[in-house]
């Protein structure tokens, strides 16, 4: 259990740095796709607020695929697929129960659920914050 609460602190760290960078690289695209395309009314705002939505599903997918890769290297599941799947479910916290790892691997698996579950509120207060601040929902004039 130790081995897996020290292999899952890495990579939660590593997914935060993740985060944080990606975010604030969304942050700057934002900021230069409205800038560029300025565009009156509504249409930037539109614009600003699907350059976030891809920005946090790249950052996530990244994340995702950062996980999948070390139950790969670990050897967790035999191909890279299944690791792929099992990450996607257990980081959005679906986790269907098809798949599952090891006895000795259970610990690192739930440590990604609570890793994606952080990370997914976090975009989701992003996401929410860049919607009231130049996106299409104004505070005040929406809600």
């Amino acid at each position: 259990m130790v081995l897996n609460l020290l292999i899952g602190t890495i990579v939660i760290s590593l997914t935060v740095l993740v985060h944080t960078f990606g975010l604030i690289a969304v942050t700057h695209a934002m900021g230069y796709l409205v800038a560029r395309f300025r565009m009156h009314g509504r249409r930037s705002r539109i614009v600003a607020m699907i350059s976030v939505v891809m920005g946090l599903f790249a950052i996530m997918t990244a994340e995702v695929w950062l996980w999948a890769g070390l139950y790969r290297l670990l050897n967790i599941f035999a191909d890279f697929e299944t690791a792929l799947y099992f990450s996607t479910i257990t980081f959005s916290t679906v986790g269907y129960g098809d798949i599952v790892p090891a006895h000795a691997w259970r610990v690192l698996a739930a440590l990604e659920g609570v890793n994606g579950f952080l990370l997914i509120g976090w975009s989701t207060a992003y996401l929410i914050a860049a919607g009231t601040r130049i996106g299409p929902f104004k505070a005040g004039e929406h809600f």
